[in-house]
């Protein structure tokens, strides 16, 4: 079982100086990654199923994972999600690709479909359809990221006679990692994910969310090279010894934690430290 930190963008981690000693402190006591989430506005005033206020501040995912990655040598640097319909995927691409080059070869790319209507609208997408363009928008991003003569040729994107360097460093590309508990969100990690993130779950929800991306699975044809699709899962309640030895039976390979957008820096590095002790303990 590996561990993760989420919400190196947001809260008090908003704050670069906060940011980097946080990120210090789990690479020093072996967290294998770090996580962002992704709101690029939110609906205000706060509606549900908005998760945070209007005021709370949220870096840009490919920002904060170079700014962190600078002051780190080892631990992976993860979007936990891009919202990926909201993105021109030509763009992203490119910003994702430079994050694995100025990491050295950390970054694991997740995406998800999105759920806030508000948040589409403000940005022109349609909120409809946007699971089919979230498919298509991971081809097109792999294509850019693999293919020595990129061309696509999709309902959403289209490009081709272009190049889009530097290409990522790692081969064949980064991992490519679907968030979503919808029956769509497992298909698509089952066809295109080299690994799946499950946001805020019980353990009886993520046994049923394994039971979906195993269904899934057995729905398609997944590619080969996408090897073993690995389960990071953000646990709703505080962690112990049983729940996570729970988590591992249910075959999560990664935990990956938060404090809520509250929380102190004193709060995160306390988490730090008890999350690492879960690992020495086992």
């Amino acid at each position: 079982m590996n561990f993760g930190l989420f919400g190196i963008n947001f809260g008090v981690c908003a704050d670069p100086a906060v940011a980097a000693r946080i990120a210090r402190a789990a690479e020093a006591a072996g967290f294998d990654s770090l996580w962002t989430g992704e709101h690029i506005v939110l609906p205000d005033p706060q509606v549900p199923p908005s998760p945070l206020p209007p005021q709370a501040a949220m870096l840009d995912p490919a920002v904060a994972l170079a700014f962190v990655a600078a002051s780190t040598h080892r631990i992976r640097l993860a979007t936990g999600i891009i919202i990926l319909p909201q993105r021109n995927p030509v763009v992203l691409a490119k910003e994702l690709a430079s994050v694995d080059v100025v990491s050295g070869g950390r970054l694991i790319a997740g995406f998800g479909a999105g759920y806030l209507e508000p948040e589409f609208a403000a940005l022109g997408i349609p909120f409809a359809g946007r699971g089919a363009r979230t498919d298509e928008y991971i081809d097109a991003i792999r294509t850019l990221w693999t293919e020595p003569q990129p061309q696509f040729h999709g309902r959403f994107a289209a490009f081709a006679n272009i190049d889009a360097q530097p290409r990522p460093i790692q081969l064949p590309h980064p991992p490519i990692v679907i968030g979503g508990h919808s029956p769509g969100a497992f298909l698509r990690a089952a066809r295109r994910g080299n690994g799946w993130f499950g946001f805020n779950l019980t353990p009886d929800d993520t046994q049923r969310c394994i039971a979906g991306l195993r269904a899934a699975h057995a729905r398609v044809n997944r590619p080969p090279a996408l090897g073993e699709l690995e389960i990071s899962v953000h646990p709703r309640a505080a962690l112990d010894r049983d729940g996570v030895r729970r988590l591992e039976d249910l075959g999560v390979h990664r935990l990956v934690v938060m404090r809520r957008a509250q929380s102190s820096a004193d709060d995160l590095l306390r988490l730090i430290d008890a999350t690492a002790a879960l690992q020495d303990a086992r």
